[in-house]
């Protein structure tokens, strides 16, 4: 099979990699090679009853599948340079912003219409977060909602599958270079192509590394980053959701000097498990249907940890240590925060009695069991530090999930259009290492994908 364009990967990348090259040069014959299910097929055999943990599916259809491993997010898109990447030190903070403003526009016109906007953009939590040692990070968001969010996939898949080919359930081998273009190896077959887009998202970051490696394409290591959710009543938060619904806040602490950061905001949201390369942590979702929200809002407090020589291996540090909680709690660990400062294990019969109803079916224990010190010193110092604005965050019976890991892939040597040193083969969104979120790379995606267009406009 030849094509003019192979996209590897039908996360946020990739699909709007087709999406943009099918606006721009639809005569172009493109594919797109992705290791999960279509969307309607993607379901996560735990139910809480039956199956109650991970059961090592061929594909997890959490992670893997059109949409990515956000298609079962709660569908944030932040416009902004402050956080998700640095996409803008490869092409200018003017233009970053700009296609992640026309992803916004593909997202509302595909079913998001009915969606709002938010924005920090002139609040007064700016200064009342500085005035207690915080800082609120600027940004504007399109919440779509877990549901919202898979209408609008399902709508740009109608959209796509007429003009471009899917290979589901097609995970692709390795990558060889031909004379003029590349060769794309899966199990059962082959797929020549000119240009080759490498959108493979955090789940692929092995995959990535070892074709780097195979084609000599220079990478760096990048960070991971470790931290806990909590969960607690919406009300204690509400004063801050209702009016910007995400807030980016960021803490330093006195003791270490190191930067704690909330992430993925989930208003009257659910606390969920997920599952990356056989180990589970934990996530947060929130829906736009009323009728699925809950009394509770949940959100992710993180510490960045960055590695010098000689250890080169961030995820497989934050792999350990999520495997250590899995060994501890047989999946994702709980705990009160009142039982964490006096330093005993939370009891299904403590959780019973608290305050906070939890959203997730988690294994009562012990944090500080799993967590480094370090780590968890620089949470607690978070918690009080946000209970000066969000009085009762720092509740004896909030709850503690752990542990939530965001895994980064090592940075790839990318050029100014995200080409590699192998000319016609690009890296984009969450597995390039520049990109950490849906808009910066979905935009991306959309920055390649024009580029490759005016390439094919030159030649003719």
């Amino acid at each position: 099979m030849k094509y003019d364009v192979i996209i590897i990967g039908a996360g946020p990348g990739g699909i709007f990699s087709a999406y943009e090259l099918m606006q721009k040069k639809p005569e172009l014959k493109v594919a797109v090679f992705e290791a999960g299910n279509r969307l309607e097929k993607r379901h996560c055999p735990i139910d809480g009853k039956k199956v109650k943990s991970c059961i090592n599916c061929k594909t997890c259809a959490i992670m893997n599948g059109f949409g990515g491993a956000g298609a079962f997010s709660d569908g944030k898109y932040n416009i902004t340079n402050d956080f998700g990447g640095t996409l803008y030190e490869y092409i200018g903070r003017d233009k970053a912003l700009e296609l992640m403003r026309y992803v916004d526009q593909i997202n509302v016109s595909h079913g998001g219409e009915g969606t709002k906007m938010f924005s920090t953009a002139g609040t007064e939590f700016k200064k009342i977060c500085i005035q207690n040692g915080l800082k609120l990070l600027d940004a504007s968001v399109r919440h779509l909602g877990t549901d919202i969010n898979y209408v609008v996939l399902e709508n740009i898949y109608a959209d796509l599958k007429d003009k471009v080919d899917f290979y589901f359930n097609t995970p692709v081998q390795s990558l060889q270079i031909l004379p003029e273009g590349y060769r794309v190896v899966y199990d059962g077959g082959a797929a020549d192509c000119r240009k080759c887009i490498a959108s493979v998202g955090r789940s692929g970051s092995k995959w990535m590394e070892r074709v780097c490696r195979e084609l000599s394409i220079g990478t760096k290591s990048n960070r991971v980053d470790l931290g806990v959710r909590v969960e607690l009543p919406a009300v204690v938060f509400s004063h801050l959701t209702d009016e910007l619904y995400e807030s980016k806040i960021v803490y330093r602490t006195k003791k270490f000097e190191d930067n704690v950061r909330t992430f993925c905001m989930n208003p009257c949201g659910i606390v969920v498990n997920e599952n990356t390369n056989g180990i589970v942590t934990v996530n947060g979702h929130s829906f736009e249907d009323p009728s699925k929200k809950t009394e509770n809002t949940n959100f992710a407090l993180l510490v960045a940890k960055h590695f010098s020589e000689p250890f080169k291996d961030s995820n497989g540090y934050g792999e350990s240590i999520a495997r250590l909680s899995n060994m501890l709690g047989g999946g994702v660990i709980v705990q009160r925060f009142g039982d964490l400062e006096r330093g005993r294990r939370s009891t299904q019969a403590r959780i019973e009695e608290g305050l906070v109803r939890p959203t997730l079916a988690a294994t009562p224990g012990d944090l500080s069991l799993v967590l480094p010190k370090r780590i968890l010193d620089g949470i607690i110092e978070m918690i009080y530090a946000l209970d000066k604005i969000a009085p009762g965050t720092a509740n004896d019976d909030t709850l503690l999930y752990g542990v939530e890991v965001k895994f980064y892939n090592m940075e790839v040597e990318l050029d100014n259009n995200l080409e590699t040193r192998q000319k016609g083969l690009f890296i984009i969104g969450d597995g390039s290492g520049v990109t950490h979120s849906l808009s910066h790379a979905s935009a991306s995606g959309v920055y390649v994908a024009d580029h490759i267009a005016q390439q094919w406009v030159n030649q003719e």
